[in-house]
């Protein structure tokens, strides 16, 4: 029989034929993102094996080893690194360096997650000890863990942020691969939330630099922050796994996020001359011009006045 007829025998429904070459794209697609994450995991392992070239690996015991002077990671679950670690041991070796104010002692670069994990094992930890400046020590704890790409943005940014009080742009941004632009968005955006609320979210893992910023903007309008945080301390939102919690904030903050009735100032014959309207970051003063056209203009005159001789008292207070 022909090919050509060979082929005519076989009956394709085009649905099937369809389905058929979705699967087919969903298992490359799948395939694909295995291949990439294995890619950075062999990437990462080859970091570490640069940063440790030519010298041995000790065993030390995990009291004796200090967490790096700048924290990257908040809390979260090991159990899975503990599970691996117990069935298989530690693969591979941590990075320290001889601690620079704890004579006998070490400070981590990076390996924070297996410090842990053993820590709670009972286990001694294999480590490779470094002599390491701090510049060293971060760009090492910071390339690290920025090719692993296991750190949430909220983490990466507090890394950035606890840097930025010791280093220069420059040395953060070699750390962590970042432009400066990128940097900076980090840096503003952690100086504009709470470390309380931050820590009440915890990691938020897939919660990424847009979503923060929304709440970072709608923190700065609530009207009532102190109860925001109070209600992201709470027993009903902890109780929610870190990006849960994340919504269920944000979705407050939503709620709650009307404008406050201004106070209305009165004086003792009852006349309206001013409203007050307060929210965390200002101070809206407005005086009816109507009711009280002089005094509107006592205070725009006598308003610098007023701020001079506020500067002039906490001047005094501070020389006493």
């Amino acid at each position: 029989m022909s090919r050509k007829n060979l082929l005519n025998l076989i009956q394709v429904e085009p649905d099937a034929l369809q389905k058929h070459q979705g699967e087919n794209k969903l298992v490359h697609q799948v395939a694909s993102t295995v291949r990439e994450e294995k890619a950075r995991q062999a990437r990462a392992d080859e970091i570490e094996k640069k940063l440790a070239e030519g010298q041995s690996v000790v065993q030390l015991k995990t009291s004796e080893i200090d967490p790096s002077f700048v924290q990257d990671r908040m809390p979260g679950d090991i159990e899975g690194l503990k599970e691996s670690i117990r069935v298989q041991g530690q693969q591979v070796p941590i990075l320290v360096r001889p601690h620079p104010a704890k004579p006998g002692k070490y400070q981590v670069a990076f390996g924070h997650r297996r410090l842990r994990a053993l820590q709670d094992l009972g286990l001694p930890i294999n480590a490779v000890v470094r002599e390491l400046s701090d510049e060293q020590l971060v760009v090492a704890q910071g390339q690290e863990n920025n090719e692993r790409q296991d750190l949430t943005y909220i983490e990466k940014a507090r890394f950035a942020a606890r840097l930025n009080e010791r280093f220069s742009r420059d040395v953060i941004a070699s750390s962590m691969s970042l432009d400066k632009s990128n940097l900076s968005k980090m840096l503003i955006l952690v100086d504009a939330l709470p470390a309380s609320l931050i820590d009440a979210i915890g990691s938020a893992p897939g919660v990424g630099r847009p979503a923060w910023q929304k709440m970072a903007d709608m923190f700065e309008k609530a009207t009532s922050p102190d109860e925001l945080l109070s209600y992201a301390n709470s027993a009903e939102v902890q109780a929610l796994v870190s990006e849960e919690r994340f919504k269920a904030i944000l979705s407050r903050n939503a709620r709650t996020k009307s404008k406050a009735l201004p106070t209305v100032l009165t004086t003792s014959d009852g006349r309206r001359i001013a409203q007050v309207a307060e929210t965390k970051t200002a101070l809206d003063l407005k005086v009816d011009k109507r009711a009280a056209p002089e005094f509107a203009s006592f205070v725009r005159e006598h308003l610098m006045v007023l701020f001079e001789e506020h500067q002039s008292k906490l001047k005094r207070q501070k020389e006493y």
